[in-house]
């Protein structure tokens, strides 16, 4: 199992601006600096968050993004799930473009299902909140004060 970058970049988004000072805004182009992501990327993760109700963004010269809810309150599987659009892991995952003639019969569809629900029911077990036990080595590496 992959995540596409698009994921990874919206959880970065997410632990960034959840290592903040409270009160204090993150913005997309400190973002971009940090981790070396396209701003206009950025841009569409941070849409698709803000849609998602997981961050604020708040326009204006002093505007920025902030978390819509506590950190405790963002389930990681959850996060996954939303940013992520295609669990079909092999080609019999998807009913109309299955042409292997060996799926009424293989057994391997169903190992996979399998471990895929034990994939995501291992992230649905964290927040995160989890992820920031160590927020001051994160702010530290994120270059945060």
């Amino acid at each position: 199992m992959r995540l596409k970058k698009y994921t990874d970049y919206a959880l970065r988004v997410l632990i960034f601006t959840a290592s903040k000072q409270e009160g204090e805004l993150a913005n997309k182009k400190e973002i971009s600096q940090v981790f070396h992501i396209s701003e206009n990327h950025l841009g569409k993760i941070i849409h698709e968050l803000n849609k998602l109700e997981l961050i604020e963004t708040l326009r204006g010269r002093s505007g920025g993004i902030r978390l819509a809810k506590t950190p405790a309150d963002i389930n990681i599987g959850q996060v996954v799930r939303a940013m992520e659009d295609d669990f079909h892991l092999l080609e019999c995952f998807h009913c109309a473009t299955n042409y292997c003639v060996i799926t009424p019969a293989c057994r391997l569809k169903g190992v996979l299902h399998e471990a895929l629900r034990a994939f995501l029911s291992v992230l649905d077990k964290y927040t995160l909140e989890d992820l920031l036990t160590n927020k001051q080595e994160l702010r530290e590496l994120m270059g945060l004060k």
